[in-house]
């Protein structure tokens, strides 16, 4: 790497990553799970299709680290009151007259919200090999019934998002908008060559998500992801579109870690390619690099890992957490094979990023 360029600016992120809930159910059975958001980078930094956030992977609304003991508990501490209300005052008390027991507090209901503040490092634009710093503000939860989630510096929201509720885990569906701001190379471009070159535009891209999952499909405590996001950009800048399809997997670990991993492709037609990865003849006169045509396909390969860690050991309630983020791609066809990349870049791209949350 050259160097690591500070990022001054406060670069447009609406999520990173939340307090990783376990899951909980609705009452119609279906399972509707809040636990980690993807991490949100930056529009100029790793093009990966894992990067961007598919809703039935990384929807705050339903995560699938699986809270099952929780549930049991809850449902035996319910029955246990019951029992003891029958019996009389004495037998629902400690011996200082408090309640022999507390239900357990599930802080996913109806409306929760997730914020926080962190830092992470990703290339300076698609395919450079200069770093740089970014702040990584959290914003995601449940608002009016829609689920709300990070997709890069964007959201995804997801319609059929329900309140959790005690039941068993079935397989559900998501569908929603999706959202992205694209700063590919607009400013702080970390590699002198590729900085004599104009700045490009924001790209403002609009499309849609589905996806489905699976709970149980390797272990009680896991789910299994599918989904596709496809998007237009609507701005005026790249003009293009991107199909992103990914494969997500979550597990928890006792009540206060979550895991969670995503892989995935992307596909760009060519508009993309062109505006992104093309050096036309003034731009080779400008800056001494070779001319290069672009042509769409599949531009990048690549997968993220989220790892959370609740400070007071129980996800379901709440409060402070930990979250750490890694990351690789890796550019292929003409976006690895552009002077962009190829001269002054790196085809495989690194990210990272560690930070504090709290749901309420």
């Amino acid at each position: 790497m050259k160097r690591a360029v500070l990022r001054g600016e406060a670069v447009l992120v609406l999520g990173v990553l939340a307090a990783a809930p376990l899951s909980a159910e609705t009452g119609s059975g279906e399972t509707r799970e809040p636990a980690i958001a993807a991490p949100a980078i930056p529009g100029n930094a790793v093009s990966a299709p894992a990067l961007p956030a598919a809703a039935a992977s990384f929807d705050l609304a339903r995560q699938s680290a699986e809270a099952a003991p929780l549930a049991q508990t809850a449902a035996q501490s319910t029955a246990n009151l019951s029992a003891q209300q029958d019996a009389g005052p004495s037998a629902a008390q400690g011996p200082s007259g408090q309640p022999a027991f507390a239900m357990p507090r599930i802080v996913f209901d109806e409306t929760w919200a997730s914020v926080g503040i962190g830092v992470g490092f990703v290339p300076s634009y698609s395919g450079s090999d200069d770093y740089q710093a970014f702040p990584l503000p959290l914003i995601a939860g449940r608002l009016g019934g829609i689920g709300i989630s990070p997709n890069g510096p964007g959201f995804v929201l997801d319609l059929f998002s329900q309140a959790p509720s005690l039941g068993p885990r079935k397989t559900n569906l998501s569908a929603g908008p999706a959202f992205r701001v694209r700063a590919d190379r607009v400013q702080q471009i970390g590699d002198d060559v590729v900085e004599t070159l104009p700045d490009l535009n924001l790209a403002f891209e609009l499309g849609g998500n589905v996806g489905v999952s699976f709970p149980g499909v390797f272990n009680p405590r896991d789910t299994l992801s599918l989904g596709t996001q496809v998007r237009w950009d609507v701005a005026g800048a790249h003009e293009g579109m991107v199909v992103e399809p990914q494969i997500g997997y979550r597990r928890a670990f006792g009540t206060g870690i979550a895991f969670q991993a995503q892989v995935g492709l992307q596909f760009v037609d060519d508009n993309f390619a062109d505006y992104y990865f093309s050096v036309t003849p003034a731009q080779s006169a400008a800056s001494g690099l070779p001319q290069f045509e672009a042509n769409g396909g599949l531009n990048s390969l690549g997968g993220v890992s989220i790892l959370n860690f609740d400070l007071d050991g129980n996800i379901l309630n709440g409060g402070l957490s930990i979250y750490t983020v890694l990351g690789y791609s890796r550019l292929v066809g003409d976006a690895s094979d552009t002077p962009f990349t190829d001269l002054r870049g790196d085809p495989n791209q690194f990210l990272g990023g560690v930070g504090l949350g709290y749901t309420f």
